[in-house]
């Protein structure tokens, strides 16, 4: 009896340690995001985000980012510059109208959490490591955070070889549990 017990409890603890992914808190990205940009060119937002998420607090190897931008949806404030970013001389929205980010990776940080991952932009994928933060509250929560690319690594712009080539990001994603 006593072998037949062991078998089965570990079993037992096998299986509920398989359905971890699937029970970590699945997030609706809620109105109220910020997708903020400014470098040397151009400040502004864009204004579409979608996507989905996965993430738990005690269980960040679980995450799983896999979010879309609407290259259409840029506002500078200026809508010449608006169309000159979606032009074929920077993001060329109409060959490339999405910029998607997907998470392979999500750690914990002294400061919050990283996600590593693939970034595709102007029809080009480079590694991308996010830092962010997450404030939860309930069935709510926020995740924000702020970092630099490099356009030119995308095929965005002349590269300068200075500053001028890189673009600050600042998001900020409201969310809550579905």
């Amino acid at each position: 009896m006593k072998k037949l017990l062991i078998p089965a409890a570990m079993a037992v603890l096998l299986a509920g340690s398989a359905f971890t992914f699937i029970n970590s808190p699945d997030w609706a990205i809620n109105t109220g995001f910020a997708v903020k940009f400014s470098d040397k060119n151009a400040d502004g937002i864009f204004k579409d985000l979608k996507g989905g998420i996965i993430f738990d607090e005690s269980n960040p190897s679980a995450a799983k980012f896999d979010v879309t931008i609407d290259v259409n949806s840029i506002n500078t404030g200026n809508g010449l510059k608006n169309k000159h970013a979606k032009s074929a001389k920077w993001f060329d929205a109409e060959k490339y109208p999405t910029i998607h980010f997907t998470s392979t990776a999500v750690t914990k940080t002294a400061t919050g959490y990283t996600a590593a991952g693939q970034l595709e932009m102007h029809g080009v994928k480079k590694p991308l490591t996010i830092p962010f933060t997450f404030q939860a509250s309930g069935g709510k929560g926020s995740f924000k955070g702020s970092f630099k690319i490099n356009r030119t690594d995308f095929g965005i712009g002349e590269a300068k070889g200075n500053d001028k080539d890189f673009t600050e990001l600042d998001i900020t994603v409201p969310v809550s549990s579905k």
